[in-house]
């Protein structure tokens, strides 16, 4: 497979409509590679023009979106609301619109619908993506599988596959099926049958090392947004998972001596591997961080709770490329998403069997562990 530098690389050539726009107007794939758009870096998309043919072209593509399931709920429809809001920047929607929202269009208006809005310039559909994206998750509720996704998804048709790819994420066949679900339970009972003393010696290392829990269960994103609730040996004299937690830093004082050993061998991680067994985790995949983190990130990287799209996992390709530890820039954490979004889109079997031997023997997983 293609290393992540060569899928990560940003783009030598433009269309032919992209080359006559300013830099800090271009598309952002054309800024920067796919996942490197942090939102508000700079201007990368431009306001269609609020005229009643353009408008009625974005309703009737977004109620498609919310009739794929059969019906365009209430929600729905309260979503497609807010967006028009935003992008009239009115409060109040003009009657006719209104009016529109609620009756289902049929075959030939979608696609007069999409034609009318592929002849918008790419950076105008752009922003009506990314508002699609930004409203929907402007209340910190994310679900994949519903309209919030489906409306961006949709949308996203109305561009070219090359400008909508750091929009969405396609899974790789097979990430959900029951090869990788094999391999999940097949590794997670070879590490219980073998590793069993290794757990046990781990854990009256930490309850001798300090006061507090053997574990530590902390809040984070799983599979679709859901919490889940993920496993550690506790490393740190602090047990945080509120509103705010701080990452470990190099030299952290709040990190046992033991603690450190464990962080530095990844041995902290071990009782994730009942979350594996539960269902909410799977060995591989984009490392969950926790809630607050998440919280923070979505809000500056537009892609990034695209990687809550399958199971978070105990080791993955960001891991296993050196993208793991603080995040103290921004750029580290844009650079965990992009492997992560790699990964999701390229998966296999094998991949992930590369992954767990790379997380195993290769030199970079150690790297920033602290």
């Amino acid at each position: 497979m293609a290393e992540p530098e060569a899928e990560l690389a940003a783009p030598d050539e433009t269309s032919e409509a992209d080359e006559t726009i300013p830099l800090s107007m271009a598309a952002p794939s054309l800024q920067r590679p796919s996942a490197y758009r942090p939102i508000g870096e700079r201007p990368s998309s431009v306001p269609p023009p609020a005229e009643d043919d353009i408008c009625g072209a974005i309703a009737d593509v977004m109620l498609a979106a919310a009739l794929a399931d059969g019906d365009a709920c209430d929600r729905e429809r309260r979503a497609m609301r807010r967006i028009f809001r935003r992008l009239l920047d009115t409060e109040i929607l003009p009657d006719w619109l209104d009016a529109r929202l609620r009756v289902e269009p049929g075959p030939r208006d979608v696609d007069g619908s999409m034609a009318r809005l592929r002849r918008l310039p790419i950076e105008q559909r752009r922003h009506v993506v990314e508002l699609v994206r930004e409203i929907c998750d402007a209340d910190h509720v994310y679900d994949l599988t519903e309209e919030r996704f489906m409306l961006g998804l949709v949308l996203a048709l109305s561009l070219d596959p090359e400008h909508a790819d750091d929009l969405t994420v396609r899974s790789g066949v097979g990430i959900d099926g029951p090869w990788k679900r094999a391999l999940d339970v097949v590794v997670a009972c070879v590490v219980l049958l073998f590793g069993w003393p290794i757990l046990l010696a781990c854990a009256i290392a930490v309850k001798l090392s300090s006061p507090g829990p053997v574990l530590f269960a902390q809040r984070r994103y799983g599979r679709d947004g859901s919490v889940i609730r993920v496993f550690k040996f506790r490393s740190m004299r602090v047990t945080e998972d509120g509103a705010k937690v701080l990452q470990a830093t190099k030299g952290d004082p709040r990190v046992t001596r033991v603690g450190a050993f464990l962080r530095k061998s990844s041995l902290d991680e071990l009782p994730q591997i009942f979350n594996v067994l539960r269902g909410d985790m799977s060995v591989v995949g984009p490392r969950p961080h926790a809630v607050a983190h998440n919280e923070h990130y979505r809000e500056q990287i537009l892609e990034y709770m695209l990687r809550h799209k399958v199971k978070p996992g105990v080791t993955g390709w960001a891991q296993v490329n050196g993208w793991r530890g603080e995040t103290d820039t921004l750029e580290k954490m844009i650079e965990r998403v992009a492997h992560d979004l790699h990964y999701i889109r390229h998966y296999s079997f094998w991949l992930d069997l590369k992954i767990l031997v790379l997380t195993l023997f290769g030199k970079k997983t150690r790297l920033n562990a602290h």
